[in-house]
């Protein structure tokens, strides 16, 4: 289509209405990339009832790679998807195409379906379909596998308590028929480790984590995908509680093993990377944590959609990067990035959408906007509150940095509380040593000095 005419179409639409997101897709056709075994494109606008549109149709198969995204510089509510055409010969398209295919295989195509429908992030009509399948399930072992599969989903909808109880479901007929060896009961100790992890039950993550460890390190070849997610899940709860050098060589063990068994652009290599670079991050080497960042969010941005959650993270920690760097426009426009994509994807109430808000306000604090901060800190508060155990770490963060910011406004008694909270929150949570626990010490007795 002629580039006006499809602006014209998007401005329109954005004006009708303000809450909207515009896309324009730029498509470079490269015809030495196309097989000459098939047409995937063809002008149509001799047939066309509005010839000067020069529209383009392609075929169903057509495939585009995802070059580059980014905002336009007049108009920060649209963006540009440069794509450039790809063909079924495309050597990286067909080993990830190939890869996934194994990752979604199920014994009908309904089941692969669910699954295909996780991995893009669609969660509501993976529920309706599960829900389905369940009331049709003949099987004990139907059954134990669709509650895992609605345990996986309500995990990455922050529903974590419902997580739990689907997986116990699972696991309880898991157990009638299978040896406690058994990989499959593996994976369900593995899943059941990620929701207590997200819960910041990190010594009851652990004690999951390990179980399934011990039973894949039995039956697996040691470079096998399943270990290497293990090992990067035991290397979260390390990096969570403060642990930072035992994370990094749990990280390191997967990344090793994800990059002989995967394909160069696969997601999980990304998690790889990522979470390497938040433990970089944690230690203060933030050159290192941008590197990995970056590795990551290339990958991402070629192998899931354009709204998926692991893309906003990918934004997410880079911002936190220069953030950290003290570099506050760059920290605020990736943050932002991050915050439209979990705005479109995730439910409202769901904890990473907090996240978003608290990350905003921190860079808003110190820039010095302290009304702007509080505003968004109050909002992260209010979902974490809703959605979270009363004794996570996350609360902690977000009644410190209220307290901080209370402080920064010398309102110090309102201050002074809201730091209280966090102290007895990391006192349950963590480990003694833990540096944060000294951190919000030294700001109690910082506005004590004030009162």
């Amino acid at each position: 289509m002629e580039p006006k005419v499809g602006m014209r179409f998007v401005e329109r639409a954005m004006k009708k209405n303000q809450d909207i997101v515009g896309v324009i897709f730029i498509m470079t056709i490269d015809q030495s990339k196309i097989s000459t075994s098939n047409t995937p494109f063809a002008m149509i606008d001799e047939h066309s009832a509005v010839r000067g549109e020069k529209e383009i149709l392609f075929t169903m198969h057509t495939v585009f790679r995802i070059v580059e995204m980014k905002q336009t510089a007049k108009n920060n509510l649209l963006w540009e998807v440069q794509l450039t055409i790809t063909d079924d010969n495309d050597p990286q398209l067909s080993t990830l195409t190939n890869r996934i295919k194994e990752e979604v295989q199920g014994s009908n195509g309904w089941y692969q379906m669910g699954k295909l429908m996780l991995k893009v992030g669609h969660f509501d009509q993976a529920e309706e379909l599960y829900q389905e399948l369940l009331m049709n399930a003949s099987t004990d072992s139907d059954r134990a596998f669709i509650y895992h599969m609605l345990g996986m989903l309500k995990n990455n909808q922050g529903k974590y308590p419902e997580a739990v109880r689907f997986y116990e479901k699972s696991l309880e007929i898991k157990r009638k028929t299978l040896p406690e060896d058994d990989a499959s009961l593996a994976n369900t100790y593995n899943n059941i480790g990620s929701v207590y992890d997200n819960m910041g039950e990190y010594l009851k993550a652990l004690e999951f984590y390990q179980k399934a460890r011990k039973i894949k390190e039995k039956s697996m070849s040691p470079d096998n995908p399943d270990l290497a997610l293990i090992y990067n899940n035991i290397g979260g709860v390390y990096d969570n509680m403060g642990e930072y050098s035992k994370a990094l060589a749990f990280y390191e063990k997967s990344l090793k093993i994800d990059e002989i068994s995967l394909p160069p652009n696969h997601p999980s290599l990304a998690t790889s990377y990522n979470n390497i670079g938040l433990v970089y991050n944690s230690m203060g080497e933030y050159s290192k944590a941008l590197a990995f960042y970056e590795k990551a969010l290339k990958i991402r941005e070629i192998s899931l959609p354009p709204t998926h959650p692991n893309l906003a993270d990918s934004f997410n920690n880079i911002g936190g990067v220069y953030y950290s760097m003290g570099e506050y426009s760059k920290a605020l426009a990736f943050y932002e990035k991050s915050h439209k994509i979990k705005e479109i994807s995730l439910p409202p109430n769901h904890p990473s959408l907090a996240t978003s808000y608290n990350n905003i306000g921190e860079v808003y604090r110190n820039m010095g906007k302290y009304s702007k901060a509080l505003e968004f800190y109050e909002k992260s508060n209010k979902i974490w509150e809703i959605s979270l155990p009363p004794n996570h770490s996350l609360l902690a963060i977000s009644y410190n940095n209220i307290g901080l910011v209370y402080n920064n406004m010398s309102e110090y008694s309102k201050a002074l509380s809201y730091l209280e909270k966090s102290l007895s929150i990391r006192q349950k949570s963590l480990p003694s040593t833990h540096p944060s626990i000294k951190k919000v010490m030294n700001s109690i007795a910082a506005v004590k000095k004030k009162l």
